[in-house]
C-alpha cells in the first residue's frame, strides 16, 4: 500500500449542470484535500478519502457563487465540507471504476466514478507521479439540493443532473514507493 498526495498545482474538481434547460453552467471547487492509499497489487484494497470546502465553489460569476454557498444550495456556513470515501476500486489496465459514498449537506449516497490513470512515471526528484481523470453524474436533489424555479416557457432554472469531471496528478515520495515495493516483495516471497 502506497500513500499518494494530490498535486494541488495540477488539480481540477469540476461540475456542469443545465441552466434554464438550454445552456450549461460549469464550476469548480478550489479547496480540495485527500488521503489516498493505493494497493497496486490488489486495487480493491485501495482507499480515497476526499474533503471539499463548499465555500470554494467557483463558477466565475460572483452572484451565482454566493447563491450556491447559500442555504438554497450548499449552505456553506452550516455544511462547510463535502466528503467522499471510496468503498471499492475495480481496475482493468489503465481504466478503473471508483465506487464510494458522497456526503453533501449531511446526506450520504453512493456514487460511481469512471476513471483513467496515466503512469506512474518517475519525476526529476525521484518521486512517482501519476495522472488521473474521473467522470460521473449524480442527481443533486438526492442530496437535498432541491432549490429551483419554473421557467415561463416550461422547464426549470437548474437541471437535476450534475456531471462531475475531476482531473489531476498524484505523487508518492520515492522512499514511500520503495518501502511499499519492498513490503509487497516480502509478502509475495
Amino acid at each position: 500500500m502506497t500513500t499518494w498526495h494530490l498535486d494541488q498545482d495540477h488539480l481540477h474538481v469540476g461540475f456542469a449542470v443545465k441552466h434554464m434547460m438550454v445552456t450549461t453552467v460549469r464550476g469548480r471547487f478550489t479547496d480540495v484535500h485527500a488521503e489516498i492509499e493505493i494497493d497496486e497489487e490488489t486495487p480493491a484494497r485501495s482507499l480515497a478519502e476526499v474533503r471539499i470546502g463548499t465555500a470554494s465553489v467557483d463558477t466565475a460569476h460572483p452572484d451565482r457563487d454566493a447563491h450556491l454557498r447559500s442555504a438554497d444550495f450548499f449552505d456553506a456556513e452550516t455544511y462547510p465540507l463535502l466528503s467522499f470515501r471510496s468503498t471499492n476500486v475495480e481496475r482493468a489496465g489503465d481504466k478503473f471504476t471508483l465506487l464510494g459514498d458522497l456526503t453533501v449537506r449531511d446526506v450520504t449516497r453512493p456514487v460511481r466514478l469512471e476513471g483513467e490513470i496515466e503512469g506512474p512515471v518517475t519525476d526529476s526528484l525521484g518521486n512517482r507521479r501519476a495522472g488521473f481523470t474521473l467522470t460521473g453524474e449524480l442527481d443533486r436533489e438526492e442530496f437535498g439540493l432541491t432549490w429551483n424555479m419554473a421557467v415561463e416557457t416550461g422547464g426549470v432554472v437548474v437541471g437535476r443532473k450534475v456531471k462531475l469531471s475531476i482531473e489531476g496528478a498524484i505523487t508518492a515520495d520515492a522512499s514511500e514507493a520503495d518501502a511499499s515495493a519492498r513490503t509487497t516483495a516480502d509478502t509475495v516471497a
